[in-house]
Formats: C-alpha cells, sequence, structure tokens
C-alpha cells in the first residue's frame, strides 16, 4: 500500500517509524516532512493546507492511504475534500471529516456536545461581540481562578488561566476586542478551574467502535516543577501511574462510550483519532478538551508501547473490522523528554548545529524541529528532539531518556529533567 502521511513534527516521525514497520506499506511519502521522517520515506515540499497539491501528488503517486498529522487540515476539511472528489474518494484518509474536526476546531461546539451527551465536564458560558458587556460581567462575578478559551485554533497559545479578575478581564478584552488570535478568539469560552491530576486517553474509532490506544501523561510548562510558561510539551509518560483498571473503566462509560454514541447520534463522519484530553479531580475523570488527532509529544510516547500494526488498524476503519482486532500494549514503561532551543516558547533560537544523534542507540530519537544543510543537523524550530525510552520501570526509562538528552548536543539545549517527577 502506498501510504501519504501529511505533517512536519515529532508526531510525524513517530508516525512514520511506526508505519514503515507494517508489512501492508509498500511505499511512505511524507509532505512536507523532516529530516527523520525522510528515514523512513520520501519528503514532498509540500504544505499541509495544500489541498490541490496533494490531490496532485496522491494521483501521480497513485497513493491509497493518507494519514492527516496535524489538526489543521482536518479542521479545514481534508477528509470532505477527498469525498467530493471522484478521483479521490477511493483514497482512504485516516482523520475525521470536517464537522467531527469541530470537536477540537470549536471549543463551544466541544462544550456543547459534551453538555448534549451527558459527559464530565467544567461548567461554562461562551461569549463574542455581541455579549461582550454580559461576559465583562461574568468575569467579575466568577470564582477564581478562571479559564478562558480562545474558541478556534490558536496554535496551542489560546488558554488562559486567570489567578485574578483583573487580568481575566484584560485577557477577555484582548481576545475579542483586540482579535488577538484573529477569528480563533472572536468567540470566547469561560470555564470553571478544576482542581486535580492530568492525563491523556487516545482512541482510534470508525465512527462506532474504537480501540483504546496507551495513555499518557504530558508535560506542558517549560519550567521543572510544572513551572513558568505553557509549552507545546516538554515531555511525556506512558502508560499513566494513577490510571488504574476503576479509574479506565469510569473513562470508559462515562466518556468514551457517550462520545461515540454522541458521534453516532449526530451523524459525524469519524474515521481517525480522538484525542482525550482529561482531569482527575477526586477520583473522577472531566474532559478538559478533546483533539481530532494524536498529540505531541504524546505520539513519541505511546506508539512505541502500540504492539499491534497501526496500518492494519487504519486499514480496519475502512473495511469495517476495526471491532475484530485488538490494540495491543506493551506492558514496558515509556518516557519521552523534549529538548528545545533557547527562548522557548517565546522567541526561540534556530540554525544550532546538532551533534551526537547518532551515538543514542538505546533509546528513540525523534526529530521535532530540525533541518538538514550540507549534511550537517541544525535546529529549526522550538522544539528540537524527542528522546524516548522503553524500560522494565518507568524510573529506568526516565534514567536513559536524561542520559541520552545529555548526550545530544547544539548550542541553547534545554530539557526538563524532571519528566515524570510525581512518580519517579
Amino acid at each position: 500500500m502506498k501510504i501519504l502521511l501529511l505533517g512536519s513534527g515529532g508526531r510525524e516521525h513517530a508516525l512514520a517509524w511506526k508505519i514503515t514497520q507494517s508489512p501492508l506499506c509498500t511505499t511512505l511519502f511524507i509532505a512536507p516532512g523532516n529530516p527523520g521522517t525522510a528515514l523512513f520515506g520520501s519528503n514532498v515540499s509540500l504544505s499541509v493546507n495544500d489541498f490541490e497539491g496533494i490531490k496532485k501528488l496522491c494521483l501521480q503517486e497513485e497513493i491509497q492511504m493518507v494519514v492527516v498529522g496535524p489538526e489543521e487540515p482536518l479542521v479545514r476539511g481534508i477528509y470532505d475534500f477527498f469525498q467530493q472528489d471522484t478521483a479521490l474518494q477511493d483514497i482512504q484518509v485516516i482523520g475525521p471529516s470536517q464537522k467531527g474536526a469541530q470537536l477540537e476546531g470549536s471549543k463551544a461546539f466541544a462544550k456543547e456536545f459534551m453538555q448534549k451527551n451527558n459527559i464530565p465536564t467544567a461548567s461554562y458560558r461562551e461569549f463574542n461581540q455581541d455579549n461582550f458587556e454580559e461576559g465583562l460581567a461574568y468575569i467579575r462575578q466568577h470564582a477564581l481562578p478562571i479559564v478562558l478559551k480562545a474558541d478556534g485554533l490558536a496554535a496551542g497559545k489560546g488558554v488562559v488561566i486567570s489567578e485574578t479578575h483583573e487580568d481575566a478581564l484584560f485577557h477577555f478584552t484582548e481576545m475579542i476586542q483586540d482579535k488577538k488570535f484573529g477569528e480563533a478568539s472572536a468567540t470566547v469560552v469561560i470555564e470553571a478551574f478544576l482542581t486535580g491530576i492530568e492525563c491523556s486517553v487516545f482512541v482510534l474509532t470508525d465512527g462506532k467502535n474504537y480501540c483504546l490506544l496507551p495513555s499518557a501523561k504530558d508535560y506542558k510548562r517549560i519550567g521543572e516543577g510544572d513551572t513558568g510558561l505553557n509549552t507545546g510539551g516538554m515531555g511525556a509518560i506512558s502508560p499513566v501511574p494513577f490510571m488504574d483498571e476503576t479509574f479506565l473503566e469510569k473513562v470508559k462509560q462515562q466518556i468514551i462510550l457517550p462520545t461515540m454514541k454522541g458521534i453516532e447520534q449526530d451523524n459525524i463522519i469519524y474515521k481517525g483519532f480522538i484525542f482525550i484530553g482529561l482531569i482527575k479531580v477526586n477520583n473522577d475523570p472531566f474532559v478538559i478538551e478533546y483533539n481530532c488527532r494524536l498529540g505531541d509529544p504524546e505520539t513519541e510516547v505511546i506508539l512505541p508501547r502500540l504492539e499491534s500494526d497501526l496500518v492494519e488498524l487504519f486499514a480496519a476503519l475502512h473495511n469495517g473490522k476495526l471491532k475484530d482486532l485488538d490494540c495491543v500494549h506493551s506492558p514496558l514503561h515509556a518516557a519521552t523528554m523534549m529538548l528545545v532551543s533557547k527562548g522557548y516558547p517565546e522567541d526561540y533560537e534556530k540554525g544550532k548545529l546538532i551533534t551526537h544523534t547518532n551515538d543514542i542507540t538505546d533509546s528513540l530519537v525523534f526529530h521535532a524541529g530540525t533541518v538538514l544543510k550540507d549534511n550537517q543537523l541544525y535546529t529549526n524550530g522550538g522544539r528540537v528532539i524527542a528522546v524516548t525510552s522503553l524500560a522494565n520501570s518507568l524510573s529506568e526509562a526516565l534514567a536513559c531518556s536524561a542520559k541520552n538528552a545529555a548526550t545530544i548536543q547544539y548550542e541553547g539545549k534545554y530539557y526538563r529533567k524532571d519528566i515524570g517527577w510525581e512518580f519517579d
């Protein structure tokens, strides 16, 4: 099978690594890819949002399956684009329809979906320019802290947790009146703050049946001890130590099954991943957010623990056989540490020479923001490289990743040495 993978980050490197382990994959193209994905297939210089260019490539190379890594092409409707074109509609697209992608593309849509299907989540209200003054009044009387979320995609930067009413009023005004995130913050969702510990579950679904992938806990803050600015993710662990059978059963019964039922009742076409961001409050799971694709760096920590053939699972989304397959999880523990550039998550440096990646033999090295020039590897993003280790215990996996994160060198390198600190 000829497969096209869309995306260019650490998630896509991990997907390329996993996809090419399948005997079903004969040829892999990655658009646009990175130096890491080039080890597993042919990188093609195409934007993930260039649907016409993607169509041309698919027809030229006789692509049979398209795996969509990032959220933006899904929210823009790439699944529907393929379905509505007679030349493309036989190509299997791994990802939801545009309506299904609204679970991530619109916080308001997701909240309404959860409310309608009795899925536990924080109480909320939504506001826009028309009821802006009402929003100001609502914030002034709201309990602290207050969570503000831009409704649309804001590159992971659209969520603010305010400790004071003044701060919340400032960010609310900035989002709606000053259009800080453009159309993404034309509507703002205001949520109650939930206190607990976060984790994530991932399902692969055909819209009716689902297969549960390994769970993960990621670490968003830049500083050790979970301090400082939010990032796209500084590392992750899998499995989640506190996610025992009792808690997982609650997640299935109270969240996953009602989500599946809601998708089916709303006639949403969904053939792809659902990433469910959770918070454990006391002993109960609540949904923080849905994503319509796999996360990053969660992909780098969960795929090494997936023993099943990923391409076989993908094919099952379209041939009705998902219910007949098992997602087999490795009993090993995985730990991922993300190496980032100086200045990240704000203005960061690029173009720094990276050395010693080839010296790593007992961990997986996934490229997130790198570029190859004259056969030399350089930094090309805020998050540069993810180092993932598998071991019999979390402590061993963390120690191995830390050792190898220290081995890789480039000017301004930074990484959190305390990933998994609550459990190690």
